[in-house]
């Protein structure tokens, strides 16, 4: 079984690739950066792959993927290793820089390829929103006024979604000024986490 949905992950993958969208990427020899299994209970849905996250093909590799496995409550090794977490960008590839920071993920790349990748990932309970790209897609109208009440107010979209800021340096400030963030939510996706992981721990004894 495994197998056979390894081999439906490769054949999407190859999709992606061939996709004119993409042909700038494949050309060059860059591979989308996502991961996807059927044993995901989590997935997370961030902005897009950095320059070094593309470079090193290994997505959150930055400090800002540091300070996601402190808040999941996870080390390195397990945030990677696990098949119980998917992790799927607005963009698989790494868009470029911007005057300020990178440029935003290409307009109908998730529209077009996350339904593909959800639909063949059955056991998925929470969907980890990361940022205001992620919450635009996925909560839509739901959404409350800013970022920040659309976050305070994560109950609403339990257990289907949870909102979160993203955890970049540059938010320092923010973190600061809602400390709230750490108290409560942070403590609501470290026991999703918890929860998923018990779960496959479960199932291999």
């Amino acid at each position: 079984m495994e197998e056979i949905n390894m081999t439906i992950f490769e054949k999407i993958k190859q999709e992606i690739m061939a996709d004119p969208m993409n042909e700038p990427y494949t050309r060059k020899g860059i591979l989308p950066l996502f991961k996807a299994s059927e044993n995901a209970r989590i997935a997370i849905v961030g902005q897009a792959p950095g320059r070094k996250a593309e470079k090193t093909q290994l997505f959150w590799n930055d400090l800002s993927g540091d300070r996601l496995r402190e808040w999941m409550g996870l080390s390195q090794e397990e945030f990677y290793e696990t098949d119980r977490i998917a992790n799927l960008p607005m963009d698989f590839y790494y868009p470029g820089k911007a005057k300020h920071g990178d440029l935003q993920p290409r307009k109908g790349f998730a529209e077009k390829w996350h339904p593909v990748l959800l639909e063949n990932m059955p056991n998925i309970e929470t969907i980890i929103l990361i940022g205001n790209h992620a919450q635009r897609y996925y909560l839509g109208k739901r959404r409350e006024k800013n970022l920040t009440e659309t976050v305070r107010n994560y109950k609403n979209y339990l257990p289907e979604y949870l909102p979160l800021v993203h955890p970049s340096p540059l938010n320092i400030g923010w973190f600061k000024q809602n400390p709230w963030f750490e108290s409560e939510v942070l403590s609501v996706l470290k026991e999703i986490v918890r929860n998923s992981l018990s779960f496959a721990r479960v199932k291999l004894l």
